[in-house]
């Protein structure tokens, strides 16, 4: 199965969206189609032996609509501008012809007025409107209805009976009235024109990543630079980056010093400095040195190909709360073309209102109800929601985790890598009388440096920060897990656990008092020189300076939290203390972190799991919610619905203040679009008539029904201004 994505022209309001899906999901070969109507993109999952992508092109081209294959990132052309630009002067021309409808509105029983309003109108109705013939035409045949049939019928009936109505087809009595047809497509016109502005304010965070890509490149040939499109590096390239220029791959450094800006990966705005060795990113900005490269990933293995194809997956997914609107949609246009109905009649056969006056308000009955407001509210929230996310260094690579990770109850935290810094370092020495604590740390970086073990490289790295450098030492030999022996300026050197000195018949007794000081969440490493103890270290894996702080968030905001570990029961015990958790699990192997999921799940709750997403994975992929700590560099293996860049524990709180501030967004989205259809219907219907005279002309009302849509957009956007707040 591959994933496919297209992008869609020509859908008016979330009923074509769910057309389109409802058709392609029952074709053989096709696993899931997904539409986001905000975003007009369509996702397909299917079997490229069986159905190819110009076959599901096609298929939605005999729907009706466009459909162009999205290319890879930073390939695509971003034609929003054009289209932005077509609605505009679609809306400018409508409205200016008729302008003058309006101003001569009541002037239209005058023979040059009224000819003049009819060739107004007319080139209004069958050119700015024709787009709505087009997809009421399309939506009929495929036996549904969209809002191209309501905004069809709505402006057909204005007018066609305007037009009878100058050709006295109608009798003496028969009034025309053009400006309501004319009008009533420049203020659609408008509202699609906003709206379409909206959306690309919407979804402005994934197009500034993928401008960040470079263009052009500096290949090294021969030793001799050469200046080549970026999209034609291949993987083992050598290129160069001279200063104020955007690195154009992933790849190390093989020669150079320099400092970058890696904001767009990490969030962080400071450089970071990186030396010969250091891997760089494509599409950071090289700031000070000249660098040489040797290219590792190209094209769509790159992060920022895998960053961009996560958030577009992201973006087109479909939160469960959308569910519920897809459903409202698809019964609303019959619903409302029958309201119409029953309006007329009501007025015209019940009440006995004159036939124009039951008639205008059926026609603003058809036009003032909108189901495209219902349509963005979930997809829009969710745009600018993980847009937001993007920019914090938090990729969300499914946007219905948005939701889910507002409801939840437990969130299981892996210790190491995540509570801890996942680095052992050394804490404490403990030298025997007679030597000093200098002389202690060099005997154990000396027995150390020829070492891979974390406690020995842990011991490197003290003394190097010490300025103590280490003789060479000779005749090593290291027994896995316990300790190293050595000869070390003629002497024998042994660095290791306890039972390795006991196995070395060397005595720890005059140390035992001075280490039984460190903390139960110790490893304890021991030092002797010819045969006699001369100290020993306290290494420990330290916790993450905000782990506590975290935890004390967690449970401000509702969430029990427990630790996970298959470290010692008396290490988890103290981490477990020191950082408030509700409880914890030590000792325990991967699979038996998914099972501690599978526990809580049973019992009802809903789970948010954090690790460093390798020895992870299974509780990650287990987990209701999967968050990913540190996957910077790596991002599309990491398991986690969520992967948090810049490898900060409080992401996690910030990704669940998040995902409840969207939610929130679209509950008041849905709430607003329905209100405006629970109290626009009943208004244009004419309900408040006989208590205020007060009714709501055809033209109005499509200009309320084109702004619904608008605001529904334009309240997502208000989410942007918890961004500095997360």
């Amino acid at each position: 199965m591959i994933v496919s994505r297209f992008s869609i022209t020509g859908m008016s309001c979330v009923n074509c969206a769910g057309r389109i899906e409802k058709v392609l999901s029952a074709v053989p070969g096709i696993t899931r189609a997904v539409v986001n109507f905000a975003l007009e993109e369509l996702t397909v999952e299917h079997d490229p032996a069986r159905l190819s992508v110009a076959a599901i092109g096609g298929m939605v081209v005999g729907l009706g609509y466009g459909a162009r294959p999205v290319l890879p990132a930073g390939e695509q052309e971003d034609d929003g501008p054009g289209r932005l630009a077509l609605q505009r002067n679609w809306f400018l021309f409508s409205l200016a012809a008729s302008l003058p409808l309006m101003l001569t509105m009541s002037l239209h029983h005058h023979p040059l007025i009224g000819w003049m309003n009819l060739f107004l109108a007319t080139a209004v109705q069958f050119s700015a409107g024709l787009i709505f013939y087009r997809g009421a035409w399309h939506a009929l045949r495929n036996r549904s209805a969209s809002m191209d049939v309501l905004v069809a019928l709505g402006t057909s009936a204005a007018y066609f009976y305007s037009l009878f109505a100058f050709f006295g087809l109608l009798g003496k009595g028969g009034e025309s009235f053009f400006e309501t047809s004319a009008m009533l497509i420049a203020f659609i016109r408008l509202g699609k024109y906003l709206e379409a502005r909206a959306r690309g304010k919407a979804g402005e965070a994934l197009r500034k990543l993928l401008r960040l890509q470079a263009d052009k490149a500096r290949l090294l040939v021969d030793g001799e630079e050469r200046e080549v499109p970026a999209s034609q590096l291949r993987r083992d390239d050598i290129v160069m980056v001279r200063p104020g220029e955007t690195v154009p791959v992933d790849g190390l450094i093989l020669e150079g010093v320099s400092t970058l800006d890696e904001s767009m990966v990490t969030g962080e705005s400071l450089p970071v400095e990186k030396v010969k060795g250091d891997p760089v990113t494509g599409a950071t900005v090289n700031l000070t040195g000249l660098l040489m490269l040797r290219a590792t990933r190209v094209g769509e293995e790159t992060l920022l190909a895998q960053i961009v194809r996560m958030v577009q997956e992201a973006q087109g997914d479909k939160a469960p709360i959308q569910r519920f609107a897809d459903r409202v949609s698809a019964l609303f246009v019959p619903v409302v073309v029958a309201l119409s109905l029953v309006t007329f009649a009501v007025w015209f056969l019940l009440l006995g209102a004159q036939f124009i006056f039951a008639f205008k308000l059926a026609i603003a009955v058809v036009v003032i109800a909108c189901p495209c407001a219902m349509g963005l509210a979930t997809p829009t929230a969710i745009m600018v929601g993980s847009g937001i996310g993007l920019n914090r260094g938090i990729l969300i690579k499914r946007g219905s985790v948005l939701e889910i990770i507002s409801r939840v109850t437990v969130i299981l935290l892996d210790k190491t890598g995540t509570l801890t810094r996942g680095k052992p370092e050394l804490v404490s020495l403990f030298p025997a009388p007679g030597t000093s604590e200098a002389e202690l740390l060099e005997l154990l970086a000396a027995a150390g440096k020829s070492s891979s073990h974390p406690l020995s490289q842990a011991a490197v790295r003290a003394a190097a920060a010490g300025g103590i450098t280490p003789d060479a030492a000779e005749e090593i030999r290291e027994k896995g897990g316990a300790g190293v022996s050595c000869r070390y300026r003629g002497a024998e050197l042994l660095v290791g656990s306890p039972r390795f000195m006991a196995e070395q018949a060397v005595s720890l007794a005059p140390l035992l008092q001075a280490t039984e000081q460190a903390g139960a969440g110790s490893s304890l490493v021991y030092a002797a020189l010819g045969g006699e103890a001369v100290g020993g270290a306290a290494y420990a894996d330290r916790l993450k300076e905000n782990a506590a702080q975290v935890v004390g968030l967690l449970r401000e905001m509702g969430i029990t939290t427990c630790m996970i570990t298959g470290d010692r029961r008396e290490v988890a015990q103290e981490i477990a203390t020191l950082v408030g958790v509700d409880s914890f699990e030590a000792e325990v192997l991967p699979e038996r972190k998914q099972q501690v999921v599978k526990e809580y799940q049973k019992g009802g709750a809903l789970v948010a799991m954090a690790g460093d997403g390798i020895n992870d994975a299974p509780a990650l992929a287990q987990a209701d919610v999967g968050i990913a700590i540190g996957g910077g560099t790596d991002v599309a293996k990491e398991t986690g619905d969520i992967v948090l860049v810049k490898d900060d524990l409080m992401d996690v709180v910030r990704a669940i203040r998040l995902g409840r501030a969207t939610l929130a967004k679209v509950k008041q989205n849905l709430f607003w679009a329905l209100f405006y259809n629970v109290a626009g219907i009943p208004l244009a219907a004419g309900v408040l008539y006989y208590p205020f005279h007060l009714t709501l002309r055809p033209e109005f009302a499509g200009l309320a029904m084109a702004f619904s849509s608008v605001s529904v957009v334009g309240n997502s956007l208000l989410l942007r201004r918890i961004a500095g707040r997360l």
